[in-house]
């Protein structure tokens, strides 16, 4: 089981830590600490939280964007692991400060349909269906493999319980294609690259590898610590 997790955070570290402005100077996970259960980081502290170690500040601030913001793709791999596995996502909504928003957007550019998964999430969030559409959108598109076009897009809301009249009528929507959009540029004025991915503030990103990995708690726990310690940074 430790063979097994060590693999997937190894290649979630290395696939989210080209998601945007990270300089070639940034320090990454030593393979050797990691199997001797010598983590980089030893202590949940905030006092240790450093820039260029579990964050990096972007060379572009971003203004209004949301206030704690994660990019995935059910196609994406990683992200399921992120999300329906370790549940890194309600962790993080679990530490954050009372008020702090947390917003999901999906990315296009992975996947045969990623654009329409990117359209079928807008739906979600205008229908306010997102806990009830994820563990079946993942569930379809990577154990089953159901999802293989539109119509199978909209047949897991259907099985979420969204009527596929009420999905059409939002798909066609303002409020929907404005959402789309949104997503959008958002992933390009962050200048993301992969996913999973989590901004704070339009300032900063978590920084995987700068993470304690010697088990899945504690990655998980620091993981959500570093956010709330970056959604109170001023």
């Amino acid at each position: 089981m430790k063979k097994i997790w060590l693999s997937l955070i190894g290649m979630m570290m290395a696939f989210s830590v080209s998601a945007a402005q990270v300089s070639d100077s940034s320090p990454s996970v030593s393979l050797d600490k990691v199997v001797k259960n010598e983590p980089q980081v030893l202590s949940a502290s905030a006092a240790q939280f450093s820039d260029g170690a579990q964050y990096v500040t972007l060379d572009k601030p971003v203004t209004g964007e949301p206030q704690v913001l994660e990019f995935f793709s059910f196609y994406c791999p990683h992200c399921y692991q992120f999300e329906e596995v370790y549940h890194v996502s309600d962790s993080v909504k679990k530490v954050l400060p009372a008020g702090t928003k947390m917003t999901k957007y999906h990315v296009e550019f992975l996947g045969p349909l990623g654009k329409q998964m990117t359209q079928a999430w807008a739906v979600a969030m205008a229908l306010g269906v997102e806990d009830k559409i994820t563990p079946l959108m993942f569930e379809a598109v990577q154990k089953t493999q159901t999802v293989q076009t539109p119509d199978d897009i909209r047949n897991v809301f259907v099985k979420a319980g969204v009527s596929a009249e009420d999905y059409d009528a939002a798909l066609n929507s303002f409020v929907v294609k404005s959402l789309v959009v949104q997503q959008q540029k958002a992933a390009e004025d962050l200048q993301l690259r992969g996913v999973p991915a989590m901004f704070v503030n339009g300032k900063y990103m978590v920084k995987p590898d700068g993470l304690d990995t010697s088990s899945m708690e504690a990655y998980v726990k620091q993981f959500a610590e570093v956010v709330k310690f970056l959604s109170e940074k001023k």
